[in-house]
């Protein structure tokens, strides 16, 4: 993607079913499941850069026993920061207690950190705020009953922080912070406290205290602690969570927002953000992986048995299809092949704005996420090219051009787009970036005809186009064109996101500037104070007033304004710029058909509620997140 955008953070668990001395003698090493969760992290450093996070909980260990460890980093290798430390702790095993300690399951819970059953590994991307060691997950909420503790980690956005801040008071807490993380765990931790005292009031007048501490550990039922934490809940999630005494779950929105997928057999049970972690890390087929359904949670008891089970009544699935287009590592066999019927399915608009002129156009990409899309859209031009033959030399349509030629032609494809230095633009100021972004991109030279050949270049997904006017398009000017065509694997992107990506503000999207152009040209700007007071008349409305910015006019008259708004005066090329339909991208990716971002349709109430604050902070001329 030319415009980075920050994302979903990404989540690894592992809990081991067995004790930890069956792995060291089954593997030979002490360092099983972390190992394995190092992979599970390192195949998803896609899904975070800004920092990482460790905990592992150890089951049934003695009182005066540290049974809960945590690391947290916001190191440029966050990661392998993390687990060279936790190494460490291993050397050290070995001075303390000698060679054969490594062997000794018992020996190491009882003496070094992380060498217990329950994993919890976390790659953050902050889509808002700053980057400190202190909002990188997991979280803990600690406390002298073991079964009352509780690490948290997830991918995660809630629209409707303020109400749950607000209930937590209610409850008579006081919390530290006003953000989803903190009062999405307060309510988990309330709700798990609660269980604890419903089983000691259960025993109270039948056994001591230390007894009915075990009966608790025993009897702690997961499921209802989430059921009666998440009925507030409005956003996307994917969260995870680990209790001091061993049980562990991963709960997901009613509408399969974020993303959760798991494994299990009879020594481990694996759950990660993507399928190819899980597959990498433990080498099964894809096949055997699950996928945790929407209003669902994998709950894990503290004995390693497991259930999925209901916590919210599931609405319509309305997965991220932005996961599919670009988050998520193509390696998954089902996205990759999702990438390249969206680069296949442009193939009739690129042929239709071409004139069908292949012969003086050349097909390129921008790197590195779009290669998959542009292998899909090089097919359907062969497969454009196999008709037109069969048409010629098997059913005698009569045929133009020189019959040879058409026989032997091949699409021109080249590598026009280069990624020079690895800058992430989106990471600095405002005044910063197109100075930032100018220098991201080179291009292959004397392999274009000036003032002949046209260029198409695919791209994921264009959502400020910044790079596009800054970078891109000057750099294939360079080159001296006919024509530039800008192609986009995904639609329009019209609305923000508020369920996980840092897609907030609307002024920044190129398709809502479009429109501003267009309704200004038309004089049609009153249009906008209509909707600006429906949207602060009517704040808890379920109505997405902002759909009327763009009812006024056609896709490509807001695709034609987005290729007059990139195009600096500098450039001497024709430019245009094709944008995936939604009606393709459904297509395409049949299964995950969350699309808000470019229909303005929610699938939460939340949701909805957030597009029309963002309307009017636009209106109000306020840069602040709208939830």
């Amino acid at each position: 993607m030319s415009d980075a955008i920050k994302h979903e953070c990404g989540i690894a668990m592992i809990r081991l079913r067995k004790p930890v001395q069956y792995y060291i003698d089954k593997y030979g090493t002490p360092n099983f499941a972390a190992s394995r969760l190092y992979v599970l992290m390192q195949k998803q450093i896609n899904r975070g850069q800004d920092g990482a996070g460790v905990a592992n909980v150890k089951i049934n260990t003695k009182p005066g026993t540290r049974y809960i460890s945590r690391y947290r980093s916001i190191e440029p290798a966050a990661v392998n920061y993390i687990f060279d430390k936790i190494n460490k702790k291993y050397r050290k095993a070995k001075k303390l207690g000698g060679h054969d300690a490594l062997s000794d399951g018992e020996w190491l819970k009882e003496n070094i950190a992380f060498s217990g059953e329950v994993w919890l590994g976390h790659l953050r991307y902050g889509t808002h705020g700053q980057n400190s060691i202190e909002t990188c997950h997991p979280f803990l909420k600690q406390n002298n009953w073991r079964s009352r503790n509780l690490v948290m980690a997830g991918n995660f956005n809630m629209t409707n922080v303020e109400e749950l801040f607000g209930k937590l008071v209610e409850l008579g807490q006081h919390p530290k912070e006003k953000t989803d993380t903190v009062t999405v765990m307060e309510k988990i931790g309330h709700f798990l406290d609660e269980e604890n005292q419903r089983i000691f009031e259960k025993y109270k007048h039948e056994y001591e205290n230390e007894q009915i501490t075990h009966l608790i550990e025993d009897e702690l039922n997961v499921g209802r602690i989430l059921r009666r934490s998440c009925r507030d809940f409005d956003g996307g999630y994917a969260m995870a969570g680990l209790i001091g005494n061993g049980s562990s779950f991963v709960v997901r929105d009613p509408s399969g927002i974020r993303p959760a997928f798991y494994y299990a057999d009879e020594e481990v049970i694996v759950v990660a953000s993507e399928k190819p972690a899980i597959k990498s890390a433990f080498n099964i087929d894809f096949n055997a992986i699950q996928e945790i359904k929407p209003g669902h949670a994998l709950v894990i008891n503290k004995d390693g048995s497991y259930e999925e089970t209901e916590i919210m009544p599931a609405r319509e699935k309305k997965s991220c299809s932005f996961e599919r287009i670009y988050f998520s590592r193509g390696t998954d066999p089902d996205i990759y092949q999702e990438r390249k019927n969206l680069g296949r399915a442009l193939i009739p608009s690129i042929l239709k704005a071409i004139d069908f002129d292949l012969k003086n156009t050349v097909f390129s990409y921008i790197p590195n996420t779009a290669e998959t899309a542009f292998l899909g859209m090089i097919e359907g031009l062969e497969d454009y090219l196999s008709s037109k033959r069969r048409e010629v030399f098997v059913e005698g349509k009569p045929h133009m051009g020189d019959r040879e030629e058409l026989l032997n032609f091949r699409p021109r494809v080249e590598k026009l787009v280069s990624k020079d230095v690895k800058l992430r633009t989106f990471i600095t100021n405002d005044d910063q970036r197109d100075t930032m972004v100018s220098s991201v991109y080179d291009t292959t030279y004397e392999v274009i005809k000036p003032g002949v050949d046209t260029v198409v270049v695919i791209d994921d997904s264009i959502v400020r186009g910044t790079t596009l006017e800054k970078s891109i398009l000057t750099t294939l000017d360079q080159l001296n064109p006919k024509r530039i065509i800008i192609v986009s694997s995904a639609p329009q992107i019209r609305f923000p996101d508020c369920y996980g990506i840092d897609m907030s503000r609307m002024k920044e999207f190129i398709a809502f500037r479009a429109a501003l152009a267009l309704l200004k040209e038309r004089k049609l700007e009153n249009r906008l104070d209509e909707i600006y007071e429906q949207c602060v008349s009517n704040p808890n409305s379920s109505e997405n007033f902002v759909k009327q910015v763009y009812d006024q006019f056609t896709y490509d008259e807001i695709s034609d304004k987005v290729a007059e708004i990139v195009t600096t005066p500098q450039i001497k090329a024709e430019v245009k710029v094709i944008f995936q339909t939604v009606e393709g991208l459904h297509k395409c990716i049949p299964n995950h058909v969350g699309d808000w971002y470019f229909t303005g349709n929610y699938p939460t109430t939340g949701g909805t509620r957030v597009v029309n604050r963002s309307f009017a902070n636009f209106m109000e001329g306020k840069t602040i997140r709208a939830y």
